[in-house]
């Protein structure tokens, strides 16, 4: 066999894991930036029917790639405790996709970046608290540069906004929460469900828990929506690849840890916040100072020591 035929498909393997990487940093970034230029920018001020549209096409998607082109292999939900306790996790899921992109009104992507890095710390408290879970000392310290680089970023951001930064402090923390619940509430064999599965079952719920929060809250928005696209039909074409790449950040996620491993995915994670920081201050040209890179630097420095420190623990 000729070296060319050798090489192939260590290549071609290389190729197919490259890709699945960019498309996972394409659409993690994509959605982040369009949420904030239609949030912000455009004007589309309405996060909750904003959300719902991403868990709509969520519900769509996830049954095509699992029924249809089989993805992941389809699991079944066993019990009416089971869907309870999925349920219990979509409206957690919900509070933290809503409290972001309601933040994302308010602050600019990089600011908005360093805050959601902290995940790490409240994952550890909510562990603590509710499973009673307790960590090395050395994991603890590594959390105080994850929070002091927050603290250090907020005092030397031009645009901050105390509502926003609320909503996203509490972003970060319903997405720790559900994190720490999912292992809690979906631990036993039978109950366990894959990331795309999960999605599967959550998003669907998710859509009749936010339905009726926008129509009460965003008094409307379907209509506006409407009168909107009459005058500007890029709304629509806005509106449906913002909800298909909320889709695509969840399935490139599980088909990244399926080729690779969950420690190559957050070690791209970390990485991917800070190009989403450069990118956004490209795109949006907001003005970001000294102290607030140090402080998302500080940030980042942590989190990298987090994930080495639980890596070793293991």
């Amino acid at each position: 066999m000729s070296a060319k035929g050798n090489w192939s498909p260590l290549a071609s393997g290389r190729f197919f894991t490259f890709t699945l990487v960019a498309s996972w940093y394409a659409s993690n970034i994509g959605v982040l930036l369009l949420n904030k230029y239609l949030l912000s920018n455009y004007g589309f001020r309405y996060p909750i029917f904003l959300t719902m549209c991403h868990m709509a096409a969520c519900s769509l998607l996830s049954y095509v790639a699992i029924a249809w082109l089989r993805v992941a292999p389809m699991q079944t939900v066993r019990s009416r405790l089971q869907l309870v306790k999925i349920a219990a996790l979509s409206l957690v899921f919900c509070g933290s996709v809503v409290s972001g992109n309601v933040s994302l009104k308010y602050l600019p992507v990089s600011f908005n970046q360093a805050v959601g890095a902290t995940t790490p710390f409240f994952t550890a408290v909510f562990a603590y608290i509710m499973t009673v879970k307790r960590e090395s000392w050395i994991t603890y310290i590594t959390l105080i540069p994850v929070v002091s680089g927050v603290i250090i970023a907020s005092g030397g951001e031009p645009s901050f906004h105390l509502f926003g930064f609320l909503m996203c402090i509490g972003a970060t923390a319903a997405r720790a929460l559900k994190s720490v619940l999912q292992g809690i509430l979906l631990s036993s064999e039978g109950e366990k469900l894959n990331s795309m599965n999960l999605l599967l079952y959550m998003a669907p719920i998710a859509v009749v828990l936010l339905l009726p929060a926008a129509i009460i809250m965003e008094e409307n928005v379907v209509g506006i929506t409407l009168a909107l696209a009459r005058k500007d039909i890029r709304i629509i074409w806005y509106l449906l690849l913002n909800s298909s790449l909320a889709y695509f950040v969840n399935l490139t996620n599980f088909l990244v840890t399926k080729h690779t491993s969950a420690l190559t995915l957050q070690v791209l994670g970390n990485a991917k916040g800070a190009v989403a920081v450069v990118v956004s201050i490209l795109i949006f040209k907001n003005p970001v100072t000294v102290t607030g890179m140090l402080g998302y630097t500080v940030t980042v420095i942590g989190v990298i020591l987090y994930s080495e420190v639980k890596k070793r623990n293991k």
